[in-house]
């Protein structure tokens, strides 16, 4: 039976641990990957990590909250969407602080998904449904949002996060 959480390295302190490095302009490089159970419980952990790493990472609370939600809408569609909550299905979070830049990758092991087939959440037909805002949302809390399909299965979301001020071509 797979624990709630496994993490492969983490930052103790402020030092450089495993996975973290400093760039030759002075930023911090770091990197935590961790692989979660098919559960909501996973939900609120993978969320908590991501906000710590985000605020280690010196993120303003606006954006931790956004990261937050983010991170949360993910996890929900790799478990629920993706794993199904099948206990013999991971979902994997990679957290990258790169040059300054927050990078969250959020694995599942489902059938994968086309981006293109989710149905608009603010088309007429959709505004009172209950579900199916998720991506709108990660896109709007993040400055970028990629999808991957996975070979033989899963699927891949990539959030990025920028420093309060700094902008994809800085």
């Amino acid at each position: 039976m797979l624990r709630d959480l496994q993490v492969y390295s983490v930052e103790v302190g402020s030092r450089i641990a495993p996975g973290e490095n400093v760039s030759e302009s002075g930023r911090r490089e770091k990197r935590v990957e961790m692989m979660f159970a098919s559960t909501l419980d996973s939900v609120d952990r993978a969320e908590e990590e991501a906000v710590r790493f985000a605020e280690e990472a010196g993120f303003n609370e606006e954006d931790l909250q956004k990261v937050g939600m983010a991170v949360r809408e993910s996890m929900v569609n790799a478990v629920l969407h993706g794993n199904q909550y099948d206990p013999e299905k991971q979902a994997a979070m990679r957290l990258e602080l790169d040059h300054g830049k927050l990078i969250i990758t959020i694995t599942d092991q489902g059938n994968g998904f086309e981006e293109s087939r989710v149905p608009d959440p603010l088309s007429q037909e959709n505004l009172l449904r209950q579900s199916g805002r998720g991506i709108f949302l990660i896109r709007a809390f993040m400055d970028e949002f990629h999808v991957r399909r996975l070979q033989p299965k899963g699927t891949e979301v990539r959030l990025i996060k920028y420093p309060a001020g700094e902008t994809k071509e800085e």
